[in-house]
C-alpha cells in the first residue's frame, strides 16, 4: 500500500486504457510495442493529455499457465522501502519506469508474471504502478487465482503454477486515491468494499476475461462494484487474438459511481480515454447516501478486520 492516512481530494483527471494487441512469445517485441502504445496514449492523440495510463493483464507475454514460468521476471520490491529501478532484474519494470518518466504520466503497468526474489519456486501475477517521476510506488499480486471449470466451455487453473498475493493495495496521486485488483479479483466484492472504505475514489483491474466469462459478467461485475461502493471502476483488457491460445474478451471499460458505462472499447487494439468528473462521485453519495447508512451495529464492517 502506498498511501497516507488522509486520502487526497478527488480532482478531475483523464484516464487512458490501452487495449494492447500483438502480444507474442518474443518479450523484447512485446515490451517495444507496449512502449509505443504508452507513448501514443500519453500523447492524447490530438486531445488532452491523460493523467493516468493503464495497460492490461499479462501484457508482456502470452497468457497461460505454461507460459508464466517461462516469462516470469524478478522484481524484488518491498513496500515502504526505496527501490532502485536502475538495478532491477526486471526488463518490464525498467521499461515501464522509463515510460512513465519520459511521458510524464502515472502508469499502471498491467500485470506480468513475477518470480519471488526470495523463493524462486513462487510465481505471481503482479501489477506495478509508477509515478510521473518513474518511481515504482505500488505493487499488487493477484489475490484470487483463476481456477474455474465450466464444462464444455473453459477450464483454467492458475493455482497449478501461481501463488496468490496476500495484501490489498492502493496508491495516492495528486488527483485521487486508486485501488488495485487483477481480473478475477473483481468477482470478490470485499476487495472493492475495503478499498472504498479506505478512501479510494476508483479501483482499476488489469484484466483478461475470455469469450465465455466476458459476455456473461464483464460489464455486470464492473457496474456492481461501482454502484455498491459509489466509486469509479475500470477493467483494462488485452485485445482479442483468435490465433492465440487464450482468447481475451476485450471491451476495456470505465464505469462511474452511478453504474453508468462511460466508455467501452471493442475487441481490437485501441486506446480509450475518459474524463473522470468528481461531481458524479459526490452527487451519487449525496443523493443515495449508502456510505452513511450502513448498519455496522447489525453486521460487521469488513474493512475493520482487513490487514
Amino acid at each position: 500500500m502506498s498511501t497516507s492516512p488522509e486520502a487526497p481530494t478527488l480532482k478531475p483527471f483523464r484516464l487512458a486504457l490501452v487495449q494492447l494487441g500483438q502480444v507474442t512469445s518474443d518479450t523484447k517485441s512485446n515490451l517495444a510495442h507496449a512502449r509505443d502504445m504508452i507513448s501514443k496514449a500519453a500523447s492524447g492523440q490530438g486531445s488532452k493529455k491523460p493523467d493516468l495510463v493503464v495497460l492490461p493483464e499479462c501484457f508482456n507475454s502470452p497468457y497461460g499457465a505454461k507460459h508464466f514460468p517461462v516469462f516470469a521476471e524478478t522484481i524484488g520490491y518491498t513496500p515502504g522501502q526505496p527501490y532502485d529501478v536502475s538495478k532491477s532484474e526486471s526488463g518490464s519494470v525498467k521499461m515501464l519506469s522509463e515510460a512513465a518518466k519520459e511521458e510524464g504520466v502515472w502508469l499502471i503497468g498491467g500485470s506480468i508474471p513475477e518470480r519471488d526474489a526470495t523463493d524462486s519456486k513462487k510465481l505471481y501475477n503482479t501489477c506495478t504502478v509508477y509515478s510521473p517521476k518513474g518511481d515504482l510506488v505500488a505493487l499488487h499480486r493477484k489475490l484470487h487465482l483463476f481456477d474455474i471449470d465450466i464444462p464444455g466451455k473453459i477450464t483454467f487453473k492458475e493455482s497449478e503454477i501461481l501463488s496468490a498475493g496476500t495484501t490489498m493495495n492502493m496508491f495516492d496521486t495528486d488527483f485521487a486515491r486508486i485501488g488495485l485488483g487483477i481480473c478475477y479479483d473483481v468477482r470478490f466484492p470485499e476487495l472493492a468494499m475495503i478499498a472504498a472504505r479506505r478512501g479510494c475514489h476508483a479501483i482499476i483491474y488489469p484484466s483478461a476475461f475470455n469469450l465465455t466469462t466476458g459476455p456473461l459478467h464483464w460489464e455486470l461485475l464492473q457496474r456492481a462494484r461501482a454502484v455498491d461502493n459509489q466509486i469509479f471502476v475500470s477493467m483494462c483488457s488485452p485485445a482479442r487474438d483468435m490465433s492465440a491460445e487464450y482468447h481475451a474478451w476485450g471491451h476495456s471499460m470505465v464505469v462511474d459511481p452511478m453504474a453508468t458505462v462511460l466508455a467501452e472499447a471493442g475487441h481490437e487494439e485501441e486506446i480509450i480515454y475518459v474524463d473522470i468528473d468528481p461531481a458524479v462521485f459526490h452527487s451519487a453519495r449525496a443523493g443515495i447516501p449508502v456510505t452513511t447508512q450502513r448498519r455496522f451495529d447489525v453486521y460487521p464492517d469488513v474493512s475493520e478486520a482487513a490487514a
